[in-house]
Formats: structure tokens, sequence, C-alpha cells
């Protein structure tokens, strides 16, 4: 049994070596995204479900956060203060399966076919679920919603889904990148984000160790089907969100999961859904509960899983016709071993990199906003950098007393608007 453990241990260490700079690199570039894209600025820009807030609710996602809970939190802001539904869910799915670190980590650990995949589906998943939202989505379903939401219900990461901590001004985006404001913008979400996910990142970590380590093949084989290549073309895509579901693993975190599976049989679309399928898990469906009302979180699943599967099962089809299904299964998950290699070069020097930044957020007052992090912040007191065409200051108030969507200072919507 010890001698298991430690394997398992092991292998979940080996892969942590193997994506560390994947992921200093990822959550850098998101850092200097987010740094530089206003929170503020998303609301009134999201205010319908229309073909042109959807794809922009895409982008701002995809510029976000990857933590699976803040993007949660975030949608339910964007919601609470005048943002379509359906565009406040686009925005979450965008930032969970768009981002720069979940590429990065995908190339690393599956293979450059996989991130592809991811960028291909995510927009095919984020299409379907807007076309059953439309169809399907009744405005008293969202009035139920909305007042569920306006109840502020504490979830997980509201403090983190609230702060706004954007360099927004005229200047060129170098000269903000280098500025001691965008310096200190930039360090602070790099943290932040860590700190909001390691804790899924270690647990996947872990969970795919021990899968790794303990469960034969055998039983992966014949589980996804293997010896049915028709019969597994559509159950790795059905099964994969489930599986995930159930995994309680999410954000970047069960990318090292989805590459135990891979090696263990399940379908390239079964794995690309069950990556998809991190805002199902048991956790996020109860946050669901809490935030919108169980009837939402009872569409939510629905709806999702629908899109999640179906987008698995088109990438997949789609990948076969151009012929770009790896042959081989040989993630990254057991070969893991720590070398002098390239891979323990550039480690260093993201830690080099990441240490720069975490001593700038040390400097610049980083550990008393960690401490709000999972705490709700009035809407008043938003936490932002208070640079540029904001007009807040250094605490996120607004210098006239009113924010600047026309909301009053409890975060009440005062137009009054339904989502659609």
């Amino acid at each position: 049994m010890l001698t298991a453990a430690v394997q398992a241990l092991t292998l979940a260490f080996a892969m942590f070596w193997e994506i560390l700079w994947p992921l200093i690199l990822g959550f850098a570039l998101s850092a200097v995204v987010q740094a530089f894209v206003s929170k503020r600025q998303m609301v009134r820009l999201l205010g319908d479900d229309s073909p042109r807030c959807i794809t922009l609710a895409s982008l701002f996602g995809a510029a976000s956060s990857s933590c699976s809970y803040a993007a949660v939190a975030l949608a339910r802001s964007l919601f609470r203060k005048g943002a379509d539904f359906t565009a406040a869910i686009v925005f979450q799915f965008a930032s969970t399966n768009l981002v720069i670190e979940l590429g990065i980590i995908m190339a690393v650990l599956l293979g450059w076919q996989f991130t592809v995949a991811e960028f291909i589906g995510g927009p095919i998943m984020i299409a379907l679920l807007w076309l059953v939202f439309r169809a399907t989505l009744r405005r008293p379903l969202i009035e139920e919603a909305r007042r569920q939401a306006g109840a502020g219900v504490v979830g997980r990461m509201e403090g983190h889904a609230e702060m706004d901590m954007s360099v927004a001004d005229t200047r060129a985006f170098w000269t903000r990148l280098t500025s001691p404001e965008g310096f200190t913008a930039v360090s602070h979400y790099f943290v932040m984000d860590w700190a909001a996910v390691w804790l899924d990142i270690a647990v996947g970590l872990l969970i795919a160790g021990a899968i790794a380590a303990w469960v034969p093949a055998a039983f992966w084989q014949g589980f996804f089907l293997v010896n049915h290549p028709l019969l597994s073309l559509i159950w790795g895509p059905a099964i994969g969100p489930i599986v995930s579901m159930l995994s309680f693993v999410c954000s970047v975190g069960n990318v090292p999961l989805a590459a135990v599976l891979w090696n263990g049989g399940i379908s390239f679309g079964g794995a690309i859904s069950f990556v998809f399928a991190d805002l199902i898990i048991l956790p996020i469906l109860d946050i669901y509960r809490k935030y919108y009302g169980r009837r939402m979180a009872v569409y939510l699943l629905i709806t999702s899983y629908i899109a999640m599967a179906a987008a698995g099962f088109v990438v997949n089809l789609l990948f076969l016709a151009a012929g770009l299904v790896p042959a081989a299964r040989h993630a990254t998950v057991a070969e893991a071993h720590i070398v002098l290699n390239y891979t323990s070069v550039l480690n260093i020097l993201f830690l080099a990199l990441a240490a720069v930044l975490v001593w700038r957020f040390l400097r610049t007052g980083g550990p008393e906003m960690l401490k709000m992090m999972e705490h709700p912040m009035p809407a008043h007191e938003e936490h932002d950098h208070g640079h540029g065409a904001h007009g807040h200051d250094m605490h996120g108030h607004d210098t006239h007393g009113h924010d600047t969507h026309g909301h009053d200072t409890h975060g009440h919507d005062t137009h009054g608007h339904g989502s659609q």
C-alpha cells in the first residue's frame, strides 16, 4: 500500500514539474490581458444575446481568469448588474475553456492536436449552447434566476470575481504595461489567479497520479469500449462530461486527468468533452442552485451537458475527417520524470519570473487583497486600481458617489430591464 501511494505521489509531482513552466507562462499572459480589460466595460457591452454580444462575451471570457469558481461568480455579478443571462453564461464558459493557460497545458501533456481541438470545439460548444438557450430559455425562468441572484447568496471566489484591477486609459499598450501601475496590476492578477486555482491543480494532479498508478489499463479499455470503434465514437463524448462531473476537479486541474483517460482509451472527442465539463462538476452545480435557484441549476446542467457532449462528438468527426486524431496514446503521465533538460531549464527561468511578480504583489498591498478573495464586497467597494477613465480612487470608490453603470450603491440594476 505504501509503495502504491509513493508511486502515485511521484507521478503527480512529475506531472507538476512537467507543466510548471507552461502554467507560469499561461497565468502571466492571462494576467497581462486581464490587466487591460476592464470588467466595468463588460456589462455595457453584454446587454443582449445577439451574435455580437455573444462574440464579445466569448472574447472577454478568453481574456479572463481560468478559475471556474471565479468565472461563475463573475458571471452572476455581470448578470446582477444588467448583462444578459445568456451572455453571462457564455462568458463563464469561455473563461474556463478558451483561456491561454489551458491551451498551453494541453499541448504539453496531450499534444498540439488537443489544443487545436479545444480552441475549435470551444466556440462550437458556445454556439450550440446559444442555440439551445434561444430555443428553450423562457423569460419567467430568467426572472426567477434574477431574483435569486439578487439575493446575494455566497458561493466561492466572490471577492476575486468583483475585483477590477485593470489599467484602462488612452496610453499605448506597451506604455501601460511597463508603467508602475501596469506592473502592479499584472502581479496582482498573476498571484490571485494562482491562489484561485492551486487547489484544483493539486487535486487534479493527485487524482491523475493515483489513477495512473492504481487503475489497470484493462479497466479503462473496457469502460471506454476500445474494441468497439464506432460505439466508442459516441460513448466517449457522452460519458466524458459525466466522469468530469464526478471527479470534482475543474479549471486546468482536469487536464492531467484527461491525459490519464486518453492513455486509458477514451476517444479523442471524449477527452475534449471531459475537459469542457469543468462547469458541471457537483460543487459548481450546487453554486448554480445558490446563485440562480434549483430550476435554473437543473436547466444549466441539462443544456450544458448537451452542448459539451455534442461539441466533443463534432470535434471528433472533424478531426477524424482531417486525419488529425493522434494514432498513438502517449500523453505525458507515467513517462514524466525529472531530469536536467529543457523542461527543468524553463522551469527555473519561469520560477524567476514568478518570483519577481510575487515580490511586486507583496510590496503593493497584495496580501490584503488576497484576504478578500472569498468574501463578497458591496458594489460601492469594488476593488480596482482607479486608473484612467474610470475616475475611481485606489479603493474602487467612484469620486462622485455613484458607480459607472447606472446602479445604486447597493449594486441593484436601476434600469429594471430583463435579459432578453
